[in-house]
């Protein structure tokens, strides 16, 4: 594994070090005092929320690229995100919220977001923009209901088919209505329809997507969720935002955990999917989505070991989820947002724990193509962040990929801080 020295990292870690000594040392001087002064400002000086409240998000973050591609310079982003928003009371069952988010990167980046015009250097995607983030009017006057229309963040299940992707500075939202159902015993429908996403490149695609989603608790047992997606893309954008990643997705999962004995918990997942193209695609195709995951939640420690296939017959016919939050999915580095024309088995092994309050997490990934017959490489990821008065954050993060099959080798690291009211 090559030696990781990217230039402005000592200079990070030391900033990063202080800044979060700081932080610990002022918040557990007066934790509760300062928390609720500023909550009870957020307010308007009411802890009921009488005149609503004010949501507050600020986060900087230094990223780190680096590949083995040589028409490529190493990619360096520090960048500072801010979200600040309005959430009213609530009237006659309507509220109403609406929330700015802002960009701005500083030092010397040396990064391509693909707006800035630095190609010559690794991509991440952090544009330096301005955005109406949320707009959103929400009723819930109806038994067990709750109607959502306007700009709005959506998360259905594990975020696979449709997600924020909340990793990025610039998350995506949708031009959505949404409408969430619980009059059933243990059930919960969602049923909606996107009209625009607006993505994590600050830029919006215009779609027509209408969903389904229901999902069904058995007490102790787990989650049966089944679910539709047909997504019309209208995009004249690379992928994932053009006609080509149009599709209907039709699948079902089960998810949950069971205890064995005291303190030892048994985990699962089983989903599979059918996928086939939809509306002005002009390609046809078919493909199916397989994952399945076990593990065991034990003193403190969790493990897991999973298998997650999508599905390749060639270009533009592979199993595409466009507007998922791709990051949380095989592997930290990114290199499987689009799946290979021959399809992408990830076989994966997780262990976390945590420890006087530091999330600990790391993941190993075995890829290869749909038959396992093409090696693309492997992957080793790995997290520490912990949360401080609830509303403070530290992280760092680290990603090596060692590529196959003519793939370039890669790493990434990640060090941030958080503050979120």
């Amino acid at each position: 594994m090559p030696i990781f020295k990217p230039p402005l990292i000592k200079i990070s870690v030391l900033s990063m070090s202080v800044l979060s000594v700081l932080i610990t040392q002022n918040i557990h001087a007066d934790e509760y005092i300062i928390n609720e002064k500023i909550e009870n400002a957020l307010q308007f000086g009411h802890s009921e929320a009488k005149y609503g409240t004010v949501k507050f998000d600020l986060r900087y973050r230094y990223e780190n690229d680096d590949t083995k591609n040589p028409a490529k310079k190493v990619g360096n982003a520090s960048t500072v995100r801010l979200r600040i928003g309005y959430l009213t009371p609530e009237f006659h069952g309507f509220q109403a919220y609406a929330e700015y988010e802002g960009l701005q990167d500083f030092g010397a980046n040396t990064y391509n977001s693909t707006r800035n015009g630095k190609g010559e250097f690794e991509t991440i995607l952090e544009p330096q923009e301005h955005e109406l983030n949320q707009l959103w009017l929400s009723y819930n006057g109806l038994a067990d209901t709750k109607i959502k229309v306007g700009r709005q963040r959506i998360k259905l299940d594990n975020d696979r088919f449709i997600g924020n992707v909340g990793w990025r500075q610039m998350e995506q939202t949708f031009d959505a209505v949404l409408v969430t159902n619980k009059s059933l015993a243990n059930t919960t429908i969602k049923v909606g329809y996107i009209a625009q996403a607006q993505n994590i490149r600050s830029m919006v695609e215009p779609m027509q997507t209408p969903f389904l989603n229901v999902s069904y608790k058995i007490k102790d047992i787990g989650t049966l969720t089944g679910y539709g997606y047909w997504m019309d893309i209208n995009g004249s954008t690379p992928a994932p935002y053009n006609l080509h990643a149009s599709n209907q997705t039709y699948g079902v999962s089960f998810t949950g955990a069971r205890k064995i004995v005291d303190g030892i918990k048994g985990l699962y997942r089983a989903e599979y999917a059918y996928q086939k193209d939809y509306a002005d695609n002009p390609t046809q195709y078919e493909t199916d989505y397989y994952h399945v995951m076990g593990g065991i939640s034990a003193f403190n420690v969790t493990a897991k070991v999973g298998f997650e296939q999508l599905g390749g017959k060639g270009a533009l016919q592979t199993f595409d989820t466009p507007l998922a939050t791709g990051h949380a999915f095989n592997g930290w580095s990114d290199q499987f947002l689009n799946t290979p024309a021959d399809g992408l088995r990830d076989v994966y092994a997780s262990l976390g724990t945590k420890i006087k309050g530091v999330k600990l997490l790391g993941v190993y990934h075995e890829f290869m193509d749909d038959t396992g017959s093409i090696d693309y490489g492997n992957e080793w990821d790995f997290l520490a962040t912990k949360t401080f008065a609830k509303h403070y954050s530290v992280i760092a993060k680290y990603a090596y990929f060692d590529g196959d099959n003519k793939r370039f080798d890669a790493q990434n690291f990640w060090l941030g801080v958080g503050v979120h009211f």
